[in-house]
């Protein structure tokens, strides 16, 4: 089953709604959508932010233990049944393949990567294992010379990859690799399963689940697409493409932001940044995985979440210079991420998009802003979180 273009699956009308307090009045709500009473402080802080920047416009969605709690829109240029770009959002919805990978025994995490793709096992990445390279140990967070938008949806871009030295010793030290670690998952996926990781995607997840997510746009879908607006900074210092920010950024070869913007990246859903969805998308998949939807038991084991949600590395960013945490492709929180409880796992966006499941509350929750905004510490999508947490905490 495909959701019909136009409209995601689960809204109904996209008219306001009003939420009834304890005394029977009603307050107007300038959100769309449903909130259920346990969930109403997230709806109301949803509005503030609504009201306190006409400008702002995002959905939210939640699902508890499987039943979707809270799904939300509002603003200027966003309607229910629109999706927008998500970019690194995509990184979290391409490792659940990885993650079936490893459930239906394809993939080992502590082989390496050279025994599946041996061309890989040259400059010395003989010995660094997929456990490695999936939390960004492998020291490859950029190619030099950058890689065309084109050559991301072809094998000339895992060849090149292939061929690369490590700028770090692998499995001494982790730096976000923003763009490679879309390459390295494909070419796994190719390597083990002989089908690229969208179709897998396709074929295992968002088909049968019904996700309102796509690593890859079917054209038929375009017309719900809403182009990611942001605000270029004029004071940009100039990137050095040699640096490992630049390497890590594709610069000078590709603007970040403007990623989902390109049909090109959209229909090939690069698993790096390409991933098109709304945040009920988001939200249904993370609970699907975990809690299971719909009175279905989920796809992913608990064995499989462990193993995939375990943290990996903590620390100082090598590429960033900050204060990073990472599972096997996922995201951990930590105090400059607070998303989540400590059993929590997902994937934010360069936008501030955000999407994980929190196993500790039994949560899967998605946002996705139209305009893009800072994300980390204080960010709205970290406030919501928070407020859905105690939501979650209060109706145990």
């Amino acid at each position: 089953m495909q959701a019909a273009a136009g409209a995601a699956p689960g809204w109904g009308t996209a008219t306001g709604s009003a939420d009834t307090g304890a005394e029977g009045t009603s307050a107007p709500s300038l959100s769309a959508g449903l909130a259920t009473p346990e969930f109403a402080e997230v709806r109301e802080l949803f509005d503030s932010f609504l009201s306190d920047d006409p400008g702002y416009s995002a959905q939210l969605s939640v699902y508890r233990r499987g039943t979707k709690v809270v799904d939300l829109c509002g603003g200027p240029g966003l309607v229910p049944g629109d999706i927008t770009g998500t970019y690194s959002c995509s990184k979290g919805v391409a490792a659940f393949v990885i993650a079936l990978l490893v459930q239906d025994g394809r993939l080992d995490l502590d082989q390496t990567v050279a025994s599946y793709w041996p061309e890989f096992g040259v400059q010395g990445k003989d010995r660094l294992t997929v456990r490695q390279a999936l939390s960004h140990q492998a020291g490859l967070p950029g190619v030099v010379g950058g890689i065309s938008l084109a050559e991301f949806t072809t094998a000339g871009a895992a060849r090149r990859l292939a061929a690369s030295a490590p700028l770090w010793r692998p499995g001494t030290a982790f730096g976000y690799h923003a763009l490679t670690m879309g390459i390295l998952m494909e070419e796994l996926c190719r390597r083990t399963a002989g089908m690229p990781l969208q179709g897998l995607y396709d074929q295992r997840i968002r088909r049968p689940w019904v996700i309102d997510f796509f690593l890859g746009l079917p054209e038929d879908q375009e017309p719900r697409y809403r182009e990611v607006l942001y605000d270029p900074d004029p004071a940009q210092p100039w990137l050095d493409p040699l640096s490992l920010d630049g390497l890590g950024s594709n610069a000078p070869v590709s603007t970040i932001m403007e990623l989902p913007n390109h049909r090109v990246v959209r229909a090939s859903g690069m698993s790096s940044a390409g991933g098109v969805g709304s945040a009920e998308g988001l939200a249904r998949l993370y609970a699907a995985a975990t809690t299971g939807v719909d009175g279905r038991p989920p796809f992913l084991s608990p064995g499989t979440i462990d193993l995939m949600a375990a943290e990996q590395v903590w620390g100082m960013d090598r590429c960033s210079g900050s204060e990073n945490a990472f599972a096997v492709v996922f995201m951990k929180p930590q105090p400059g991420r607070n998303f989540g409880s400590h059993l929590a796992f997902g994937h934010e966006g360069a936008n501030a998009a955000l999407g994980f499941a929190d196993p500790g509350y039994g949560l899967g929750f998605g946002y996705v802003p139209r305009r893009s905004e800072e994300g980390r510490t204080g960010g709205r999508a970290q406030r919501l979180s928070a407020a859905v947490r105690r939501a979650a905490h209060a109706a145990s």
